[in-house]
């Protein structure tokens, strides 16, 4: 398999240096009690701002210590193909960050931080498809001369701005999960076949035929249903049972996404609650068995616009805890991407995976960490449609993460699962597609 050439650009080590004034102001920005936050954008590409809170260090800070990266920017072929197109792009692509002082967000439309400054970092992405490139890594004076409360000396802002390769694996599905489509890889005009998936239902009539059916594919006794998920039997609203199985060209399963806790319409409404999530088991072979890769919790939020919940965690080959590596949320109305990124500035609320595979680090959050040490920056993203729209997922996987055919495989069927959620937490009020129904469902 051949990967698509892909660019990140990142945005780190953030930090403030605002003078002390001589004298007191309302309007000078005191470190100690003012927060400072800041949004970074490319200036020429349709890609959305990312926010960062930016700390403040004693205007005698001599070194700096916060290697964090506070935003990150994929570019894939076509984006840079677009540059490259016209120069008069080209030459004007940029990364603008405004610093603002006060808390994010918003009231009655107006922003409620108030701007410090602007910086503006020139960028050339020529040659970063094969060799990273630094356009910044130092300190830049912001705002307009010295500060009103006397201090002759400007407030500094820190950054460090760099491009690299990032080349990922591109796959589609060629239909919606629930039709059973084959999965094409993608490069550039080429698409060629890599996988197929099947569509079934497992219920509790067929549990053991099922079960039985795994066994005989992987030449094992053993039932991953017995030993993980919950075949919860309740009466009234639910969704349940259904599962996807990945095959390689030659028709050997090579991963699987099983729903093993039913979407559960809450007692007195017709949606799926953050409080009692449905949840897929991600398998991979191994062993001569299915074996458990990771388990997706998906729920419908609450709110303004209504959204896929979700949260993904990796399960240990150990009896020990399951590690999160992301929780976040899709748009119901328009879709979205669930991203697997350990390192971005990114919307994920991700755990202690990236500190703890650190060498130095590896130790603070136990020895059962150390199998995920390979997860690291951009993992996966898949990208899905809202309710109601023909989704055919669009599945992006880094290079470094893929080293043999079921590893492409279980992202494939994780992003079946993600998309497949987006029907799972519909509305109770609202029917399902044919193929997302059983035959009982459908007379009933």
């Amino acid at each position: 398999m051949d990967p698509c050439p892909f660019v990140r650009v990142t945005v780190g080590n953030l930090a403030l240096k605002i003078p002390v004034a001589s004298k007191p102001a309302r309007s000078v920005v005191h470190p100690s009690s003012s927060p400072c936050f800041c949004k970074i954008k490319l200036n020429i590409l349709n890609l959305p701002p990312q926010n960062a809170v930016v700390p403040c260090l004693p205007p005698d800070t001599q070194t700096l210590d916060n290697p964090a990266t506070a935003a990150t920017f994929h570019l894939s072929k076509s984006d840079l193909d677009r540059l490259a197109s016209k120069s008069i792009f080209a030459s004007r692509l940029c990364l603008k960050i405004s610093i603002y002082t006060g808390r994010r967000g918003t009231t009655c439309g107006v922003n409620s931080g108030r701007l410090l400054g602007r910086v503006s970092v020139p960028l050339d992405l020529a040659g970063t498809e094969s060799k990273p490139s630094v356009f910044h890594n130092g300190w830049v004076s912001v705002g307009k001369g010295p500060n009103k409360g006397g201090s002759a000396a400007q407030t500094q802002f820190h950054l460090n701005v760099k491009a690299e390769p990032d080349p990922r694996f591109v796959f589609q599905f060629d239909g919606e999960p629930e039709c059973s489509p084959q999965v094409f890889q993608i490069r550039g005009n080429i698409r060629q076949p890599v996988f197929t998936c099947k569509f079934s239902f497992r219920t509790s009539a067929d549990r053991t035929q099922r079960s039985r059916s795994l066994q005989s594919e992987q030449g094992s006794s053993r039932s991953w249903l017995s030993s993980f998920g919950s075949e919860r039997e309740r009466p009234g609203k639910e969704r349940k049972g259904w599962s996807i199985t990945v095959h390689d060209l030659s028709g050997s399963p090579v991963a699987a996404a099983s729903m093993v806790t039913p979407f559960v319409a809450s007692p007195g409404s017709d949606r799926v609650s953050r409080s009692n999530p449905g949840s897929w088991l991600i398998l991979r072979p191994g062993d001569n068995t299915w074996k458990p890769w990771g388990r997706l919790e998906a729920w419908r939020e609450r709110g303004g616009a209504d959204g896929l919940g979700y949260r993904f965690e990796l399960i240990p080959d150990t009896s020990g805890a399951g590690i999160v590596l992301a929780e976040s949320t899709i748009s119901l109305n328009k879709g979205g991407k669930f991203v697997l990124d350990l390192g971005s500035g990114s919307s994920n609320r991700l755990g202690p995976i990236s500190p703890g595979c650190s060498p130095r680090g590896s130790g603070d959050f136990g020895y059962g960490l150390w199998p995920y040490c390979m997860y690291r920056g951009f993992v996966m993203s898949a990208k899905v449609e809202g309710e109601g729209r023909c989704s055919k997922p669009a599945v992006e996987v880094s290079v470094q993460h893929v080293n043999c055919t079921e590893d492409a495989a279980a992202f494939v069927a994780l992003a079946a699962a993600v998309d497949l959620s987006m029907d799972a937490c519909r509305l109770f009020s609202q029917r399902l597609r044919k193929e997302l129904c059983q035959q009982s469902d459908l007379v009933g």
